[in-house]
């Protein structure tokens, strides 16, 4: 049995903008709207993008809320709920459900380092707690454990709403072990921006995109070229953006977007600590890089 959603091709990591110190809503809603209009296939609002781990949890539900609000419908939101508390995982994602979300986004429990079976029971209670389809997000750079192939085949196995996979492990091998593994109905997505192309070669659906806060076509175009296996412009695309996604990751994800964001003046680079601005000679590495693609003069 499976459970259907809507979520391939372009799907952008959204930033979360601040304003003195607040989250900008008005901001907010203007780049919900702004991925509307470039044909976004799916927003993500509080995933590591959205720098959820500096938001309260007030913020955190104010932020689902604004986005689906601002979204009304015209494209689905996926909501990034994760926590390293199973009971706070479901406490964000059963909000999510009840905010309008179509799906949710659950990271691998951070810090406390769970087996794989506490994994398997972590993401279960979660999926099981609400009726909408659960993404895992696996993503072991950022949290000590990989979400291992037989675990994931055991979820999809056994918890229905379990439908798919963000797989930012940064390993193709471990891409094409999955697909292999949990079958053609199981949705996996890059979660790396230079590895969506080889990703869906191999029988992925797409990318949770950091760059499409920028270039939301561009990555619509490589995506949907991919899906329509037209590899020829899918590669074109691919090596066009390969500069720019390598940039995203001068420093640590979101600062470089956000200040690219910034330079093309599409919000303010405001984070919030431990985050900080980029250094000096990075910027300049990032202005060369948005010269050359032509966003900046």
């Amino acid at each position: 049995m499976s459970v259907s959603h809507p979520f391939q091709g372009s799907i952008v990591a959204l930033v979360t903008p601040f304003k003195d110190g607040a989250v900008d809503e008005a901001k907010l809603r203007e780049l919900v709207r702004f991925h509307v209009e470039h044909g976004t296939d799916g927003i993500v609002p509080c995933g590591t993008t959205g720098e959820s781990p500096t938001l309260s949890h007030d913020e955190h539900r104010r932020v689902v809320e604004v986005v689906i609000e601002a979204a009304a419908g015209r494209v689905p939101v996926m909501a990034g709920t994760g926590s390293n508390c199973t009971a706070e995982a479901i406490e964000l994602t059963r909000h999510a459900e009840r905010a309008g979300a179509r799906a949710a986004l659950v990271v691998n429990p951070y810090y406390n380092r769970p087996t794989q079976e506490g994994l398997y029971r972590h993401f279960r209670a979660v999926a099981e707690a609400v009726s909408i389809p659960i993404f895992v997000y696996n993503i072991q750079s950022r949290t000590a454990v990989n979400v291992e192939t037989e675990t994931l085949a055991r979820l999809r196995r056994d918890v229905p709403n379990i439908v798919g996979v963000k797989e930012a492990s940064g390993s193709l091998d471990q891409m094409s072990q999955v697909i292999a593994a949990c079958g053609p109905d199981f949705t996996v997505l890059s979660g790396d921006d230079n590895l969506t192309l080889p990703c869906m070669a191999v029988g992925g659906r797409g990318v949770i995109s950091v760059i499409a806060n920028l270039v939301p076509r561009d990555v619509v175009e490589l995506t949907h070229a991919a899906l329509d296996g037209d590899w020829k412009r899918a590669r074109e695309v691919h090596y066009r953006l390969l500069p720019l996604a390598r940039a995203a990751f001068l420093e640590t994800n979101p600062i470089p977007i956000k200040e690219a964001m910034a330079m093309v003046g599409m919000l303010e680079p405001e984070f919030r600590l431990p985050l900080c601005r980029m250094s000096e000679a990075n910027r300049e590495k990032l202005r060369a890089v948005l010269r050359q693609y032509g966003l900046l003069t």
